[in-house]
């Protein structure tokens, strides 16, 4: 029997398992802004790249002829650097042979891990609002998700909630913080308790910690698998992309017991097997970095936070401040508007700039509905040009 046409696609071929997922939004907006010529602070991606050092590490790989496949688990000297940095900034041990995973960005990481430990059927606690491929990976591996939502202002976690999504079915919680979309990063009390939730009803954890590094006004991110009982039952996420402003190369990595790291791999094999080869060594290079330049990417980021909320509260919007990452949240309604989707549909025509719908990462959809999402990782001229912009359209 052929399946009915799913919406969200257009396409009728499309496993049921799949329907809903459609096209992600960010290539959504970046086509809006591409097509109109609007400022895009919709996708997050810097408009500069990283360090000239690890450019340079990756131009050398090239030229000595680290141009076939890697090792699948990732090159020796990435590893060994992943272990490293785990270490000096966490004082967590991982050996670099068993208990380190490279992969084809954290995207990849976080499908991989639903795919490997998820049964059709299982339960996958997640927070939303959510990056929009945890919908795609979770449903990929036909999970099914149970949201927990962040509420503005605060976006804190609702430890109650969280414990009443966790049922019989539920396989692993799916925990991001700093977190995407909405700048918070879960408080020690937070994380706590979701470790002591995690080790009473025996469930793994997958982290996304991308945004790491990215963290303002001294609130410094503290991985899960610090805590009393997660160490072996975590599976620890992050990447280059973020750190370094090299989102295009796509290396990311998994921390994780052997056990877990083996399975994961399993899947993995099977994906990309591999990718990346002369860009493992570079991001290798851009780990070893000193803190110098951790602490300057920190302070450069404040200051641009710190411009684009000064500027869209000038715009009449309510701002929520990030804690992390390099977005910001705002409420349109202090702006007239109520429906964040017709809102970034319209913006490029009336004010020139792209911005990303909240409401998209929601299950609970009114909740997200008045909020959209600007990405703050933009020269400061960009930024300065937008709410330009922006204070003549929306005035």
């Amino acid at each position: 029997m052929v399946s009915p046409t799913d919406p969200s696609t257009g396409s009728r071929h499309l496993a049921r398992r799949l329907h809903g997922v459609g096209t992600t939004i960010f290539a959504e907006m970046s086509a809006l802004a591409a097509r109109t010529g609007a400022v895009n602070l919709g996708q997050g991606f810097p408009d500069t790249d990283g360090p000239e050092s690890v450019i340079e590490a990756a131009v050398e790989a090239l030229r000595e002829g680290r141009n076939q496949y890697a090792p699948g688990i990732g090159v020796p000297e990435l590893r060994q650097a992943i272990a490293e940095h785990q270490q000096r900034f966490y004082g967590l041990d991982y050996d670099p042979d068993a208990e380190v995973l490279v992969t084809t960005g954290a995207t990849e990481a976080i499908s991989v891990s639903m795919l490997a430990l998820v049964d059709p059927g299982d339960e996958v606690v997640v927070l939303e609002p959510y990056y929009d491929s945890y919908v795609a990976a979770i449903a990929m591996a036909g999970g099914r998700r149970r949201p927990v939502t962040l509420r503005a202002p605060d976006f804190r976690l609702d430890i109650d909630e969280l414990r009443a999504a966790v049922t019989d079915r539920t396989r692993l919680l799916l925990v991001n913080s700093p977190h995407n979309p909405t700048g918070a990063v879960l408080t020690d009390a937070e994380l706590s308790a979701v470790a002591e939730l995690a080790v009473e009803r025996d469930l793994l954890v997958v982290t996304d910690e991308v945004y790491e590094h990215l963290t303002y006004d001294g609130v410094m991110h503290r991985p899960l698998a610090t805590y009393d009982g997660m160490r072996d039952r975590t599976l620890t996420i992050s990447s280059g992309g973020k750190t370094f402003s090299f989102t295009g190369w796509k290396v990311g990595w998994i921390c994780a017991a052997p056990d877990l790291v083996r399975a994961v791999n399993t899947a993995k094999q099977f994906t990309t097997f591999t990718s990346g080869a002369p860009l493992q060594p570079a991001i290798a290079t851009a780990l070893r970095l000193g803190d110098d330049y951790y602490a300057q990417l920190r302070s450069s980021l404040q200051a641009k936070r710190d411009r684009l909320c000064a500027g869209l509260r000038q715009a009449g919007l309510q701002v929520f401040v990030p804690q992390g990452t390099y977005f910001v949240s705002t409420d349109i309604r202090s702006v007239g508007a109520v429906d964040g989707v017709e809102f970034c549909l319209a913006l490029p025509e009336q004010c020139g700039v792209v911005a990303v719908p909240t409401q998209v990462f929601y299950d609970d959809v009114e909740a997200g509905r008045p909020l959209v999402r600007w990405a703050f990782c933009k020269r400061d001229a960009v930024l300065d040009e937008a709410v330009a912009r922006l204070c003549s359209g929306l005035g």
